[in-house]
């Protein structure tokens, strides 16, 4: 056999163990993200049981549920987590530290993977609520505005009272890093 011959016989299984590959990253990456969200849900639920109540000044560590996030509209039930860092993201959408806790004056973030968590995105829009629930409190926040960034506009991280910020790379359905990034701004309406 020759050697460009048994190169172009060899060619389609390296295609499809490549494609194996992706397939099988792609589902650790679902998987991940599942199970994230359930032990993100047993320790929201204890965190919020009769009788546990959080000091006032209480900061959470990185990995802590901070929060329940609501769409009643997309039918959406998400729990957030504290930080920002990789496998704080694969658990759930991070609340960046130093930024308000949900329901606390000021600018609230909290970011989340768009090929996860946050592709619910895709389908706000302005005038939808946002509902955070924290230490048996619900805040109601109410969609105002949505745009589409570069990575180095940091506007929706500057301090601003009653506000909440959801950020997500854009475009949904770009292969790879995302050049852009979707900035959903709403402001509290309920505490």
């Amino acid at each position: 056999m020759h050697k460009r011959h048994r190169i172009r016989f060899s060619f389609p299984y390296v295609l499809i163990g490549a494609g194996l590959l992706l397939a099988l990253a792609g589902m650790r990456d679902l998987m991940e993200s599942r199970w994230g969200q359930y032990d993100a849900a047993r320790q929201f639920s204890a965190s919020v049981a009769p009788g546990n109540v959080q000091p006032a000044i209480y900061r959470p560590h990185a990995g802590d549920t901070v929060a329940k996030l609501i769409i009643p509209r997309l039918n959406t039930e998400l729990y957030v987590v504290e930080g920002v860092d990789a496998a704080d993201l694969r658990r759930g959408p991070g609340h960046m530290t130093g930024t308000a806790m949900p329901g606390e004056p000021g600018n609230c973030v909290i970011a989340g993977h768009r090929d996860t968590h946050f592709r619910i995105l895709r389908e706000i829009r302005p005038g939808d609520s946002v509902v955070l629930e924290r230490d048996q409190h619900r805040f109601v926040y109410r969609v105002r505005h949505l745009s589409i960034v570069s990575p180095d506009n940091v506007s929706a991280l500057q301090p601003a009272p009653d506000t909440l910020h959801l950020i997500t790379c854009y475009p949904f359905s770009y292969i790879g890093s995302a050049p852009k990034r979707m900035v959903v701004e709403a402001e509290l309406a309920q505490r």
